[in-house]
């Protein structure tokens, strides 16, 4: 890493959708110039994290930092609060009646304080967090050029230089493999791997600090996905940018990012370094998921043994609830005090 200062702080971020919780109560760090890497398997809420951090999702509750700034924050813990109050209030002895009048004042000054930070002009974070998405088809206008996508940025941000746009687009596309004759073509004129790469383009020519890489090269075939990995890693050193990578390959997340964080049913059930991880994998589920990665070997795959991950069978919570505990200096997972313990055993042993 670069530097070893916090970029990006995901505060207890919640997101929910009428009565599903894509994401509850997750937070991480991104320390500036690394990549963290955000698995799990379909449907667990990494997306979900990728585009409430970029703000394309209102957050339920929770706080994102940017920079030091508050760019995000949900009013939904808030509210809960302040409907525990009132309901509290009814049944309330007259001196606990004003302790709670006192205590919904302040949640109501956090819910003012929230939504300032959330639409203050300084927090909107165009240029300095850019997205790539997972479908390279879908992501792009079939009625622009791949001109007018690269620039179309750069003009809403303010540029009206012609030549100045002009050489930034065509920069861009030779950096990431193109050629400046691929400008005026549509992107039906490109493969999956070409319209990635226009993706990548578009994101790096705002000249981010901050990339989300959401399942970049889960939609291409296995050669493309080297090529593309192998660009995002280029432009990471030379452009010194720091990237949420998410995926479900974790062969893939293995090799490209510095630490990883696992993801569960909206949950965040363990996080390390990626060496780490790989070598110390405490929580059941990131033993299922590591059990799950294939190997070009016929006689190891003959003989792998899956592991099923059934978490009524794997825990019980009924008494002792699980929380994000340090088990061992930058290796997180969640878990009760039970559970603690047996991993501080398994890392001794």
């Amino acid at each position: 890493m670069s530097e070893q200062r916090v970029l990006l702080k995901v505060e207890n971020l919640c997101q929910y959708f009428k009565v599903n919780k894509a994401v509850d109560d997750v937070s991480f760090d991104i320390m500036k110039g690394e990549v963290f890497g955000l698995v799990g398997e379909s449907g667990c809420g990494k997306t979900t994290t990728g585009r409430s951090i970029i703000k394309l999702y209102d957050i339920t509750s929770g706080n994102i930092y940017f920079n030091g700034k508050r760019i995000a924050a949900g009013t939904g813990s808030y509210r809960k609060a302040i409907k525990a109050a009132r309901e509290e209030m009814k049944t309330a002895s007259p001196e606990r009646k004003e302790e709670l009048k006192q205590l919904i004042m302040q949640q109501k000054e956090e819910i003012k304080a929230a939504k300032r930070d959330h639409f203050a002009k300084e927090n909107r974070c165009v240029t300095e967090i850019q997205m790539i998405f997972q479908d390279p088809v879908a992501s792009l206008d079939p009625r622009m050029t791949v001109y007018e996508t690269i620039a179309e940025g750069l003009i809403i941000r303010g540029e009206k230089d012609k030549k100045v746009i002009d050489e930034k687009v065509f920069k861009v596309l030779e950096r990431v493999g193109l050629v400046r004759e691929h400008a005026g073509r549509y992107p039906h004129e490109f493969s999956g791997g070409q319209k990635q790469r226009i993706g990548v383009a578009r994101a790096v020519v705002m000249e981010p600090e901050l990339i989300i890489a959401d399942e970049p090269v889960s939609a291409l075939d296995v050669s493309i996905q080297a090529q593309v990995i192998n660009l995002l890693n280029e432009l990471r050193h030379d452009l010194g940018l720091t990237i949420l990578f998410i995926a479900h390959d974790l062969s893939v997340v293995k090799y490209f990012s510095d630490r990883i964080g696992v993801m569960y049913y909206g949950k965040m059930v363990e996080l390390a370094t990626s060496d780490e991880l790989f070598a110390h994998p405490l929580h059941p589920y990131t033993k299922a998921l590591l059990s799950a990665i294939p190997l070009p070997d016929p006689m190891y795959e003959k003989n792998r043994q899956r592991i099923k991950y059934d978490p009524l069978s794997a825990h019980d919570y009924t008494v002792d609830k699980p929380t994000m505990r340090e088990v061992a200096p930058g290796h997180f997972v969640q878990c009760n005090d039970v559970e603690f313990a047996k991993y501080q055993q398994e890392l001794k042993a």
